[in-house]
């Protein structure tokens, strides 16, 4: 064992880390839980104009009472989950474990940025005009619309492969054994969490790769503009109501994860 993987196992094997980890596996499980009520707000016409996001769900919390406080709290959370992931990426003997938690360190210093961001200004930008941008950045570039149709398919075979996680019941493997009842329950929250997680992203890489047909980065959209999209359906707000409840499911396993997630 390496120097460097030596001093990443005491960093994620140490208590402190660990237990700042599960505060922020409980922090996550609070996002997806307000993205899933705002979503259902949406789906009934009662959300206000609130975008149903990350950036959403951390301005719910900052609107609330001591919601600077819950903030900082989140802060630390996604922190340690920074520490914890990059520990995970460089003690990952497969080259797919390793990609995985490069992609978890990425995501959750995404959040700690929009967190610290509303934190200093009072404010933060949506998923949606994120996703704009960097789609019209991207098409300016040589081969842009190529660039571009070639992340909208990525970002539906992370989809594709995350409701495949939820069905094979993969997330098992991350969790430490506990009771029947409790091993069950995970199963449940799990599976539907995921489903509606690979969906989200499908839909939005079927937005990219329609921003690369039109060559309009408009086109593109984040969560927000995707479980909207879901409304717009023949189907109508049902199927946006499913996909949301899917998400409050998904924050609750992410509750289940805090207890009995391995780290």
């Amino acid at each position: 064992m390496s120097e460097t993987e030596t001093l990443a196992r005491r960093a994620t094997d140490s208590p402190a880390v660990d237990r700042l980890a599960r505060v922020g596996l409980v922090c996550r499980a609070v996002l997806y839980a307000l993205i899933g009520v705002l979503a259902i707000q949406i789906a009934f016409g009662g959300n206000g104009g609130r975008e149903a996001d990350k950036n959403g769900a951390i301005s719910e919390v900052a609107s609330l009472p001591f919601g600077s406080v819950i903030l900082w709290i989140m802060v630390v959370g996604f922190a340690a989950l920074i520490v914890w992931q990059v520990g995970e990426a460089i003690k990952a003997h497969k080259v797919k474990d390793r990609v995985e938690a490069i992609s978890r360190v990425a995501v959750y210093a995404f959040i700690c940025v929009a967190l610290l961001t509303m934190l200093l200004t009072g404010e933060t930008n949506s998923d949606d005009e994120k996703s704009r941008d960097i789609t019209g950045k991207l098409l300016d570039l040589p081969g842009g619309p190529l660039l571009v149709g070639a992340v909208g398919l990525g970002i539906i075979a992370l989809g594709v492969y995350w409701m495949h996680y939820g069905f094979k019941k993969k997330f098992r493997e991350n969790l430490k054994p506990m009771p029947a009842k409790a091993s069950a329950m995970m199963d449940r929250l799990g599976l539907a969490g995921y489903l509606a997680r690979g969906l989200i992203a499908a839909g939005a890489g079927v937005f990219v790769i329609q921003a690369a047909v039109t060559h309009d980065a408009d086109k593109a959209g984040g969560i927000d503009a995707t479980l909207r999209a879901f409304a717009d359906t023949p189907v109508g707000p049902w199927l946006l109501v499913v996909v949301a409840l899917g998400l409050l499911l998904f924050g609750v396993y992410c509750l289940g994860e805090a207890r009995w997630r391995r780290t």
